[in-house]
C-alpha cells in the first residue's frame, strides 16, 4: 500500500519549514484533547510526561484536567511551573522510579510528592530521610509485554517493579515505618496490546488480595497502542478497556471493603499522534538496487527507528512549483556518520524498503506519529543542535521552544586553564 494516500498534515508544511526551518517538531493541540477525551472514563488521568514534558504539552494536559507522572526530579520542576500541586486528595505530581537519586529525594522533600516505588529498598529508603509522604507500590506481574524487547516493563528479565510475591512484605513494612501505602499501580510494557494489556486487571485483582484493607487507588497504568502502521488502522477500544478494568475495581472493592480510585497512566496514547517531524529532502542517491531519500534529520532527532525497529508512518510534500512522480521503493536516512541512521529500519536494525513518491532535493519528507519518545529523546549528538518545536492551535503556528543556538551547545563546558 502506498504511504503516500493517507493525509499529509492539516498544516501547512511549507510555512512550517520557511518559518522554523528544518527539522522541526510540529505539535497539534486538537488531536491532543481528543485523546485525552477518549479516557475520561477513568476516574483519574495520570500523563506519564516522559512520552513529551514540553512545558507548552504539560500545559494543555492540566488545563484538561490530566494530572502527571514524574520520573526525574528535572519533570516534577517541570510539572510545577506549569502550575501543577501535590496537594489535595489526588495529588497531581506522583513521582515513580526503581531507585532514588539525590535530587528526587531532595524534591520530594520540598514539595511533599507522593512515590510510586519501583522497590522494597525505596521504602526504606524514605522512611530513612525522613519522608511520610504517600506510598503506592509500582508492581512486576511477573509478565510483560510489549512492541520491542526493550520496552517490555514486566517478567522476570525486566529491572521495573515490585515482584508481585513480596507486596505483603512491603505493605508490613510500611506498617512497621508508620508510612501510607494505599495504592497499587501496574505497567507490562509500551505499546501492548489489547489481549495482554487485559492480562493486567486479573493481576491487578491478585495484588489486591495480598494487598488487602488500606488500599485506596488502583492504576492501570500506560501502554495503550496507537496504530503506527496505517496499512491497520484498527484503534484499541479504550470503552472496553475501562469496563474491563472497572470490573476489577469492582471485585477489589468488594476484597478490601472500601472504594476504590481507577487511575489510567497514558503517555504516547496522548501525544504520540499529535505529532510530525518535518524535514527536507537533502540527497537522493542510487546504489545497486537501492534508492536513498539523504533527509535533514538524524536519530540524534528520532531515535526509535534505529534503537527498537519503530515503523513511522512517511509522506512526502513537494516544494513549490515541483511535483511528485509516481512512487518506487526507497530507503530513508540521516546525515549522521552512524550506519544505523536510517528511518525504515526493522527491529534488529534490518534495513527495508518504503514505497514513496519519486521526490526532488528540496522536497518535503514528514516523519508522522512522532509526539512520543521523539522530541523527548533527542540528543546533540554529532554537536547537533535540537529541533524547534512548534504547536498548531486553530490553523495558527505557536512557538513552543526556539531551535537550539550553537553557543548553548557549549555553555557549561570548561577549558581548564592549565590548557
Amino acid at each position: 500500500m502506498s504511504e503516500q494516500l493517507f493525509p499529509v498534515t492539516s498544516f501547512d508544511v511549507h510555512q512550517v519549514a520557511q518559518k522554523y526551518g528544518t527539522p522541526t517538531w510540529v505539535y497539534e493541540q486538537a488531536t491532543i484533547e481528543k485523546r485525552i477525551s477518549e479516557v475520561k472514563s477513568f476516574d483519574v488521568i495520570r500523563y506519564a510526561q516522559k512520552a513529551n514534558s514540553n512545558l507548552a504539552i504539560l500545559k494543555i494536559m492540566k488545563n484538561n484536567g490530566v494530572v502527571v507522572d514524574a520520573v526525574s526530579a528535572g519533570e516534577v520542576y517541570r510539572a510545577i511551573k506549569v502550575g501543577y500541586t501535590t496537594d489535595g486528595e489526588h495529588p497531581e505530581i506522583v513521582f515513580t522510579a526503581d531507585m532514588f537519586d539525590q535530587d528526587a529525594l531532595d524534591v520530594i522533600k520540598e514539595h511533599n510528592v507522593p512515590v510510586n516505588v519501583g522497590s522494597v529498598d525505596m521504602i526504606q529508603q524514605l522512611a530513612d530521610a525522613g519522608l511520610k509522604v504517600d506510598i503506592t507500590l509500582r508492581i512486576n506481574p511477573g509478565f510483560g509485554h510489549g512492541h520491542s524487547a526493550k520496552v517490555n516493563t514486566g517478567g522476570d528479565v525486566s529491572k521495573h517493579g515490585i515482584w508481585h510475591t513480596d507486596i505483603e512484605e512491603c505493605v508490613a513494612l510500611g506498617k512497621k515505618l508508620g508510612l501510607n501505602i494505599h495504592g497499587l499501580h501496574m505497567h507490562i510494557g509500551s505499546g501492548s496490546d489489547f489481549d495482554h494489556l487485559s492480562q493486567v486487571s486479573n493481576a491487578m485483582i491478585d495484588a489486591a488480595k495480598r494487598f488487602g484493607s488500606g488500599l485506596r487507588v488502583i492504576s492501570a497504568g500506560g501502554g495503550l497502542p496507537i496504530p503506527y502502521q496505517k496499512e491497520n488502522i484498527k484503534r484499541i477500544d479504550v470503552e472496553a478497556y475501562y469496563n474491563l478494568w472497572d470490573s476489577a475495581r469492582r471485585k477489589i472493592q468488594d476484597i478490601v471493603g472500601n472504594d476504590i480510585t481507577l487511575e489510567v497512566e497514558p503517555g504516547r496514547y496522548l501525544i504520540a499522534e499529535s505529532g510530525y517531524l518535518v524535514t527536507q529532502i537533502a540527497s537522493i542517491k542510487s546504489q545497486a538496487d537501492r534508492h536513498f531519500y539523504l533527509i535533514d534529520a538524524g536519530f540524534n532527532d528520532l531515535v526509535r527507528p534505529s534503537f527498537y525497529g519503530a515503523y513511522h508512518h512517511i509522506t512526502i510534500q513537494a516544494q513549490p512549483g515541483s511535483t511528485l512522480d509516481s512512487n518506487k521503493d526507497v530507503v530513508v536516512a540521516g546525515p549522521l556518520c552512524e550506519s544505523c541512521d536510517v528511518f525504515t529500519q526493522e527491529d534488529g536494525g534490518f534495513v527495508s524498503n518504503r514505497s514513496l513518491p519519486s521526490a526532488q532535493n528540496g522536497d518535503y519528507l514528514i516523519l508522522h506519529d512522532t509526539g512520543a519518545y521523539g522530541m523527548a529523546m533527542s540528543s546533540n549528538y554529532n554537536s547537533r543542535r535540537i529541533a524547534a518545536e512548534v504547536l498548531v492551535n486553530n490553523e495558527q503556528l505557536y512557538t513552543i521552544r526556539e531551535r537550539q543556538s550553537f553557543e548553548s551547545l557549549i555553555q557549561f563546558e570548561k577549558i581548564p586553564a592549565f590548557l
